[in-house]
């Protein structure tokens, strides 16, 4: 997609001078150390700088800031959480966009127990979001590691996937509704709480996943649920990634398909969370090479039943040869135990050193296949790269990081990124899969997907993306 055009020094000083105007004081800064977090992604990989950053309270503020941004030809990147792991919510290098933060759109608008929805501002942090749910006694399930500081606009505009897809789906799957700004200043509501709409086009799906080069959400309907009465976790040890998929076929069906969480992850992501995680420990007292991170839940009323098919379903699994070793958590303390070593395994990545990152899906049941098949190119490549492949086995979605060689040069494995790109992608691409499961294109992968993307797909993607803003306002350089 073309950049947009440049706008003139005066054209752009009175557009800026309009914009403080719309969103007052408190709405826009340009002081550098109160913009500096708005600028890198949280990786590092990418940093770069704006003309300010505008953060608008409303939705008419936000539409307001855009058709002055289109009349000017100002480039918006808009930004929730700034959690991209894509490179999807930084500006670039050359100091012409302005960053549109969500961050004080931070509304509940409703809750509807009865319609099991709830309306919110795209500035919603997730994590509230979930405590909302509760406290009307129902259930939000999109959950991640970066919850804390996320924000659900962010999280609808790339999709987010999570620990619960394999219940729920993505996040487009638990949207109702939505309202969204597009890059001529129009307000589009598509607020609608409403299960069935066969009134044409099903719009939201266009800005859902499009990482904002289409539009800005600003709210949006979500779908909740009945609120889980009992939660059983199970911390396995299984031979290898084929045992883990053949244990999740029989968990879901011996429980009912009450497998909520399916989680994968290698001995290496334990060492790793161990080393530098303190507040961390091992819930077996051998080491394995494999581990599987098993939930199941129900939202029945009274005696769920539900320890006793956990248990029934690990009895069978060991006389099968599929578990060698499982903890069971007794509580939730210890169910939260088992889970900060899976949610731990980015960050103790992060502070181990470089990591070349591969966000891939594949089916399910080529998920072992592909473990071993990639794993083999990338040994080619260099067998002393250390592997890091964990993730959401139940969804097929499997985070297949590759370490720097313990004691290597941290720049020099980065620059072989390419070479491990092409080793792991076209692996993917055999299996039927997807070189991004759930972190988006941004600006990462976007070469990756005019690599891999078919032709007719990326002349539907551009053309809708030149239907809709033509000028290319819309975080420019993302996706396409």
């Amino acid at each position: 997609m073309a950049a947009p055009a440049a706008a003139t020094r005066n054209d752009v000083t009175e557009a800026l001078e309009r914009i403080k105007t719309i969103v007052g004081p408190k709405g826009w800064t340009d002081d550098a150390d109160a913009m500096a977090p708005h600028l890198a992604d949280w990786r590092g990989l990418y940093g770069g700088s704006a003309r300010m950053v505008v953060k608008p309270a409303t939705t008419e503020e936000v539409a307001g800031v855009v058709a002055v941004c289109a009349e000017a030809g100002i480039p918006i990147v808009p930004q929730g959480g700034n959690t991209s792991l894509c490179g999807g919510s930084t500006p670039d290098e050359g100091g012409e966009e302005i960053i549109l933060s969500l961050a004080r759109m931070n509304k509940v608008r409703a809750v509807d127990p009865d319609n099991y929805t709830m309306t919110v501002e795209a500035g919603c942090i997730l994590e509230s979001l979930q405590q909302t749910a509760s406290d009307a006694d129902r259930y939000f399930p999109l959950s991640l590691a970066a919850e804390g500081s996320a924000m659900i606009g962010g999280n609808l505009s790339t999709n987010a996937g999570g620990t619960n897809v394999l219940k729920y789906g993505n996040a487009r799957e638990l949207v109702l509704g939505l309202e969204v700004v597009l890059p001529d200043g129009r307000i589009w509501n598509g607020l609608r709480g409403l299960r069935k709409d066969n009134t044409g086009y099903d719009l939201k799906q266009l800005f859902l996943g499009a990482e904002g080069t289409l539009g800005i959400i600003t709210a949006a309907v979500l779908k909740i649920f009945p609120k889980p009465t009992d939660i059983r976790s199970a911390f396995c040890a299984v031979p290898d990634v084929a045992a883990a998929v053949t244990l999740l076929g029989r968990a879901r069906a011996e429980s009912g398909d009450a497998v909520e969480t399916f989680e994968l992850m290698p001995r290496l992501v334990i060492d790793l969370v161990l080393k530098h995680m303190p507040d961390c420990e091992d819930p077996l007292a051998e080491r394995y090479e494999f581990y599987v991170l098993l939930e199941l839940v129900s939202t029945a009323s009274g005696e769920s039943g539900l320890s006793e098919r956990l248990e029934a379903i690990l009895e069978g699994a060991f006389e099968a040869g599929l578990v060698l070793d499982a903890a069971i958590a007794q509580n939730e303390a210890q169910r939260q135990e088992f889970w900060k070593l899976r949610e731990n395994a980015s960050e103790s990545q992060k502070i181990e050193g470089a990591s070349i990152k591969h966000d891939v899906s594949v089916p399910v049941s080529r998920i072992a296949e592909f473990y071993d098949a990639a794993w083999k190119k990338v040994a080619e490549i260099d067998p002393t790269v250390r592997l890091v492949g964990f993730g959401h086995v139940g969804d097929g979605n499997l985070h297949y990081n590759l370490q720097v060689p313990e004691g290597g040069d941290g720049k020099a494995f980065l620059a072989r990124w390419d070479e491990f790109n092409r080793a792991v992608h076209d692996t993917v691409v055999e299996m039927g899969g997807s070189i991004s499961a759930e972190h988006g294109i941004g600006r990462l992968k976007r070469g990756e997907l005019a690599h891999y993307k078919d032709a007719v797909s990326l002349d539907l993607m551009r053309s809708i993306k030149a239907t809709l803003d033509p000028a290319g306002i819309f975080n420019p350089g993302k996706v396409l």
